[in-house]
């Protein structure tokens, strides 16, 4: 693999793009909405923000706003390279020729091809020197989003908040691997090595006291984001990312579109049932299943 062949994938995608947000000037604009998200400064990676505000801007404004955001595929300054910043948007345009419907199935597939070259490289260390020499400052993350959109007349485009779970299960063994690990980083959460040492050597004997047979995972919280709900009937309908603008392609007059509201974290429910924390830095949940009940403890590795 060379740096050419990297270049050359990621030239081609970029002026695929620019074709894009030249061929959406020429076509009729129905309706454009862009909902303009704060940007992650970087050192605020780990701060889950329990409200955020959007920005609305419609029209030609609009318009002008997500033909950036296609084309925002590299970190600036003073912006977290692990928070990618989101763009959700809803542009609908007459496409009777097909002329953007066509371009969008070109870029994807050119992002799913440059995605293909760049993976295609085993080694994590050796892959983000080799990108980040061909491409300075490139995004990967950015540059493999698919654009999504829809040309089969749904009866409404509305946006959401999604919070998820990454979730990923492993032994005991794993677990205590894991917590091994961890017992080498410098400094974490500004305590001075010794006592992080002491704290994961407690939670490890938590871990040992553990069954063999009991089944772990790490259930992490993810950071909210925008979704794109599209329905056609009560039973037809589906939801996909709102990192970028959403195209709605020759949509009838009838169809309803929504805005994505200011997020606002819900109050814990009091009957919720609690997590029993055992480790306040991994969030590994240990299930023990019968008939009756269920015992959850929750812990976060990070």
């Amino acid at each position: 693999m060379d740096k050419f062949k990297i270049s050359s994938a990621f030239n081609y995608l970029n002026e695929c793009l620019t074709l894009l947000c030249e061929e959406m000037d020429s076509v009729e604009l129905l309706s454009c909405k862009y909902f303009e998200l704060p940007t992650t400064e970087k050192g605020m990676e780990e701060e889950l923000s329990d409200r955020i505000d959007v920005s609305t801007y419609v029209g030609e404004q609009a318009l002008t706003k997500c033909a950036s955001a296609f084309q925002d595929l590299f970190l600036k300054e003073n912006q977290s390279g692990k928070v990618i910043k989101r763009h959700p948007g809803l542009i609908c345009i007459n496409d009777p020729e097909k002329m953007i419907e066509n371009r969008l199935r070109q870029i994807n597939q050119a992002k799913l091809d440059f995605k293909k070259i760049v993976l295609s490289i085993s080694n994590n260390d050796a892959r983000f020197e080799l990108v980040h020499s061909a491409i300075p400052g490139l995004i990967t993350l950015a540059a493999y989003r698919q654009i999504h959109f829809e040309s089969d007349d749904p009866k409404s485009v509305r946006f959401t908040w999604m919070q998820k779970h990454a979730t990923k299960t492993l032994t005991k063994e794993q677990a205590l691997a894991l917590l091994e690990r961890s017992s080498n980083y410098s400094n974490p959460r500004m305590i001075d090595q010794a006592s992080w040492q002491r704290l994961v050597e407690s939670e490890k004997t938590r871990v040992v006291s553990l069954k063999s047979t009991d089944k772990l995972r790490i259930r992490r919280p993810t950071r909210v984001t925008p979704e794109v709900n599209v329905r056609f009937t009560n039973t037809h309908r589906y939801h996909v990312s709102g990192a970028l603008p959403f195209f709605v392609l020759n949509p009838s007059k009838e169809i309803k579109l929504g805005d994505l509201n200011d997020f606002v974290a819900s109050k814990p429910n009091p009957r919720k049932k609690e997590y029993d924390f055992l480790v306040d830095r991994i969030y590994l949940e240990k299930k023990l299943i019968n008939y009756v009940k269920k015992a959850t403890f929750v812990a976060l590795v990070q």
